[in-house]
């Protein structure tokens, strides 16, 4: 039986690897960035957002910043005035730590109204669990805990 008990913890290890690595990193944008004359409604429209995953928004430092704002500001392009509500590094991070509707926009002079801004809605992660995993992942864990549990009996 203890020559079994390595197999027993990989099946285990391979069963629950989905769980585990679900997050997605998100360069807003793809190859393009976050700059003017670009779509970004379009090209959030195809994307799906979860709870745990990250927006990378890559910009020329100094260029663009990042503000994230509510449902209103976002319509009329309102940039805080608190500047510690900004972003601007070029390498910006955001997580997505709860479901909803989320706004971002660029502060800096009308790149906003240009079209510099980003709305996505964000789901719970728990329903879309196994959405990003392959399903040949899913069936290998499920194979290796059943043979497992078998060659241990």
């Amino acid at each position: 039986m203890g020559v079994y008990r390595p197999l027993v913890i990989f099946a285990i290890v391979v069963a629950i690897a989905p769980v585990i690595s679900f997050a997605t990193e998100i360069v807003v944008g793809d190859e393009a960035g976050w700059k003017l004359n670009f779509d970004y409604q379009n090209w959030a429209s195809g994307k799906k957002f979860t709870v745990g995953d990250t927006l990378v928004f890559k910009y020329k430092q100094g260029d663009h910043n990042v503000y994230k704002v509510n449902g209103t500001d976002f319509q009329n392009c309102n940039v805080p005035k608190n500047n510690s509500l900004g972003l601007f590094t070029g390498n910006d991070t955001i997580k997505l730590a709860a479901a909803g509707d989320k706004w971002y926009i660029c502060g800096v002079g009308d790149h906003c109204s240009q079209g510099m801004r980003l709305k996505i809605s964000v789901s719970n992660s728990a329903p879309a669990l196994y959405a990003k995993v392959p399903i040949f992942q899913i069936f290998s864990g499920i194979i290796f805990a059943m043979v497992a549990m078998i060659t241990v009996n």
